[in-house]
């Protein structure tokens, strides 16, 4: 079996990264966005050697052999099976998120989210002149879990006309089972919501419980679904910016292709179609292998936290390579935290409240997808800092 070197430190400090050159303070390890420190596949950079030695980047049409992929891929892992005419390429699952919101609602229309969840869902719905619904995630025994009666409130709303899923959940790390997604998908029929599912996390799962597609839950679930899915987060590739809308619904892919045009997000660049190629098609190893890595990333921080900071509570991480902690014990606020570890500890995490305000306080979120050395060294740090308060 081929080897990977995720333990080799890559200096991305003075790249223009958003993750390591946003803080202008050297010396700060930083575990707050979502992207990960480790070189892409090599596939993946191969391919991309060979269309930059073409040397001639102009627009780009998207070839065959790119819906091949993506079936294939979804097909192979997932048993999902997917039509070619279902894939509407764009930018990026947030331009996605945002031209599905547009393509189905009005002006003064609801849009239900799951917090604490994904920041840029917050924007996505008010950009697009949308109201927010909350339908706020149970904790409940260390876990969290969808409260289905609260939801069959809010789906009731006569202006709810969305449901954004995340699936799996970031930050709080769950898997939905197929009970979960079915018992959802009931409600928002009932009620006549549709599930936009973000998926963008789907390959970073851990443990016996794999991700399971919303739309191939059942046909009914397809037919009230659009689906946003990228290889972006888990082959590390954000920068190449390409993603998919899926959906078995002509009339609903009608307007997105609308919204898309409408959002000028219909244009993607060679890059990002090479690298989808050279992911689903050559990479599925080191895809197996970085999960493999991952889950000892978050085994060693949960020993770690066992024996230097009991206080603070970790979330069981059954996907996405980010950590959820619980931090109630501390007697401080989220933000007040953070800010203190960034100046005090050089160590740079999210704070719960970026993912709801009052769903995420008392909480923060940690990015495990570096080198494991320089990830206990900032463990280090964060146990320092708490040390004092």
């Amino acid at each position: 079996m081929e080897r990977y070197d995720f333990d080799e430190p890559v200096q991305r400090r003075g790249t223009h990264c958003v993750k390591w050159d946003e803080t202008e303070e050297d010396g700060v390890i930083q575990m707050w966005v979502a992207d990960m420190d480790f070189r892409t596949a090599p596939a993946i950079r191969k391919a991309l050697e060979r269309r930059v030695e073409h040397g001639v980047f102009g627009y780009t049409l998207v070839p065959d052999a790119y819906y091949d992929a993506v079936i294939s891929w979804f097909g192979r892992r997932h048993g999902w099976r997917i039509e070619r005419g279902w894939i509407q390429y764009t930018t990026g699952v947030v331009p996605a998120l945002s031209v599905v919101i547009k393509a189905l609602c009005g002006q003064g229309d609801k849009v239900i989210i799951q917090t604490p969840v994904y920041n840029c869902f917050f924007s996505s719905i008010r950009n697009n002149g949308c109201e927010i619904l909350e339908n706020r995630l149970r904790y409940a025994g260390g876990r969290y879990t969808i409260d289905f009666d609260d939801l069959e409130r809010k789906a009731a709303d006569p202006k709810a006309r969305l449901l954004v899923l995340c699936n799996p959940h970031n930050p709080v790390g769950r898997l939905w089972t197929k009970s979960e997604l079915e018992q959802l998908n009931a409600i928002c029929l009932r009620n006549g919501v549709m599930v936009v599912s973000d998926e963008i996390h789907c390959e970073l799962t851990y443990g016996g419980q794999g991700y399971v597609p919303f739309a191939a839950v059942s046909q009914a679930c397809l037919d009230n679904s659009v689906i946003c899915c990228s290889p972006s987060k888990s082959f590390n590739t954000a920068g190449l910016q390409i993603a998919n809308i899926i959906s078995g619904n002509p009339d609903v892919r009608r307007r997105i292709d609308r919204a898309i045009n409408v959002n000028e997000v219909c244009d993607v660049n060679p890059f990002g179609v090479e690298g989808l190629m050279a992911a689903y098609n050559e990479s599925g190893g080191w895809m197996d292998e970085l999960c493999r890595y991952l889950k000892g990333n978050y085994d060693a921080l949960c020993a770690y936290f066992a024996e230097h900071l009991p206080m603070l509570y970790v979330l069981p991480l059954e996907a996405t390579y980010l950590v959820w902690v619980d931090i109630s014990k501390l007697g401080i606020k989220s933000d007040e935290l953070t800010a203190r570890l960034l100046s005090e500890g050089k160590v740079h995490v999210n704070s719960g409240t970026m993912y709801g305000s009052e769903a995420g306080e008392g909480f923060i979120r940690i990015n495990i997808a570096l080198p494991r050395s320089r990830m206990i060294e900032g463990l280090q740090r964060i146990s320092s800092v708490t040390a004092r308060l």
